[in-house]
């Protein structure tokens, strides 16, 4: 019962640290949308 409560935990903490890892990732993929953008408004003009 205590391996199987360790394991549970463990999970629980990688699975935490993967969404926070793919938020990161989320937001640094728009924050590079948004230069891209940026830019190209800038060529534009």
């Amino acid at each position: 019962m205590r391996k199987l409560f360790v394991l549970f935990a463990a999970a629980a903490a990688l699975t935490t640290a993967a969404c926070n890892t793919v938020s990161g990732v989320g937001r640094d993929a728009s924050a590079a949308g948004d230069a891209v953008t940026e830019a190209a408004e800038d060529a534009k003009t």
